[in-house]
């Protein structure tokens, strides 16, 4: 007769082992974020939900100048701990600089010379400077502050180098730093700080808008722009910052050799639109972190975007930081819209354009990667930034791009070389050019084709760029 113990006496010896393992508790890490303003806020905010998440716990290092950081907005307050300290200058000062900056950009730097260029450019850079500055000494210099960053016992730093000093913030307080950017002008940060080799032959300096295969005289000005970069930055730096991270430290000290202690390089590009270049080990690609399969849209929406037929649609968007347009160059562009077959939704603020048609919707705010990825979507018109043209790279929509100011017109190059977008130049483009354009886009198979063969490198990837950034 064969005996069977009960199922309860057979756990008895494992429960009895039990109290010989030792368990310890198992907790979140607490990450101190210093967010870059207008897109970059919106592309680190993307690492920072993640993190929330995944049970980690997040702290927002924020002036309350901040002109796109709202730490008030309950969806964000309710995630994440702002801690706002407060700096000499008002958020009004700091948006109009910035507007100030992309006016110029926009409408007269193509029409001033070469000298008045540069005369702005260096006032725009002192003036940016002087902000950056008065923000250091209010964080550095805040013993309070300090103190309570210290208490907190943070286990890394998450920084966009868009704000100044936060690396040596993370110094001071003995933490790891992660270094979160799209590329530095001219990569200095990159090759002086994080040490990345970029050989001129072939690794085309930002914003130039060059390919890795360029003739002689696109090397030789390459390799002029380096080093014209690497000059002035060092200059600047020595003469500026390094006395004061060696001040703030009480040793010699300077910003690269602050930045250079960074553990990780979070690059906001990926290969699908990279150049061949050398890479560090700590450098990692992470181009489309934000980007997301598209949700169901608003009734509306979606009702507008049914209407529209075989003939699709046309989503267009020039940014967050850019609020209106000139009448005129509004009205060529409202024209053109006017004669393609597809109907148009306008993320436009401003007086409405008088050639405005029946087609074109306008509105304030597009849930733009929800449209890109709609069935119905034949085209994105695009100023070229970077979420934007990942968001468009994900979901497979060719683009027209118009590049604006700052890394755009670097970006869209990119694009073109790869035959999945045309680029025109914003203020001397016409109506007919930008028509063209559009219909050349959604009609010719290339356009479509080249942007479904980076759209499936994007995607062929063992981990999601998020899951990446997060690791």
């Amino acid at each position: 007769m064969q005996v069977f113990a009960p199922p309860l006496l057979l756990l008895l010896p494992l429960v009895l082992l039990l109290p010989l393992h030792p368990y310890t508790p198992v907790d979140g890490g607490h990450v101190l974020v210093f967010p870059g303003e207008y897109s970059h806020w919106l592309n680190m905010r993307n690492i920072m939900e993640e993190l929330v998440r995944r049970n980690h716990s997040v702290t927002v290092l924020v002036a309350d100048a901040s002109p796109s950081v709202n730490y008030n907005e309950s969806r964000d307050a309710a995630k994440f701990n702002f801690l706002v300290f407060k700096v000499p200058f008002s958020r009004a000062e700091l948006h109009g600089l910035t507007e100030e900056f992309i006016r110029f950009s926009m409408y007269e730097s193509h029409v001033s010379s070469l000298l008045k260029t540069f005369l702005k450019a260096y006032d725009w850079m002192h003036q940016s400077f002087r902000f950056g500055m008065q923000q250091c000494d209010s964080m550095l210099k805040n013993k309070q502050l300090m103190a309570t960053l210290q208490d907190a016992k943070f286990d890394a730093v998450l920084l966009d180098p868009m704000v100044m000093c936060g690396d040596l913030v993370a110094d001071v307080l003995g933490l790891p730093l992660i270094i979160s950017l799209r590329f530095s002008f001219g990569g200095v940060l990159e090759r002086h700080c994080g040490h990345a080799p970029a050989p001129p032959s072939y690794v085309p300096v930002a914003p130039l808008p060059y390919s890795d295969h360029m003739t002689f005289v696109e090397r030789l000005t390459n390799a002029v722009t380096y080093v014209c970069f690497s000059v002035m930055t060092e200059v600047i730096w020595r003469l500026t910052l390094d006395n004061y991270y060696s001040e703030v430290k009480g040793s010699p000290s300077s910003v690269c050799r602050s930045l250079g202690k960074a553990d990780i390089w979070l690059i906001r590009t990926f290969w699908d639109l990279e150049t061949p270049r050398p890479t560090p080990p700590h450098f990692k690609h992470v181009g489309g972190l934000h980007c997301k399969p598209a949700n169901q849209l608003l009734e509306d929406l979606e009702a507008f975007m049914q209407s529209s037929g075989d003939a699709g649609v046309v989503v267009v968007s020039f940014g967050s930081m850019v609020t209106n347009l000139s009448t005129e160059r509004a009205d060529v562009i409202a024209t053109a819209f006017g004669r393609i077959p597809q109907k148009v939704i306008w993320r436009f603020s401003g007086e409405i354009p008088k050639t405005l048609s029946a087609n074109t919707k306008l509105s304030d705010w597009i849930p733009q990667n929800d449209l890109l990825g709609h069935p119905k979507t034949r085209a994105f018109v695009t100023h070229g930034g970077t979420n934007g043209l990942y968001e468009a790279v994900y979901h497979a929509v060719p683009m027209v791009g118009i590049p604006l100011f700052a890394d755009q017109r670097h970006n869209l190059a990119r694009l073109s070389h790869r035959g999945a977008a045309v680029v025109l130049n914003f203020n001397l483009m016409t109506s007919d050019e930008l028509t063209a354009a559009l219909r050349a886009v959604t009609h010719e198979q290339r356009y479509k084709s080249s942007m479904e063969r980076l759209s499936a490198l994007h995607h062929d990837q063992p981990v999601t760029p998020l899951s990446t950034a997060i690791f």
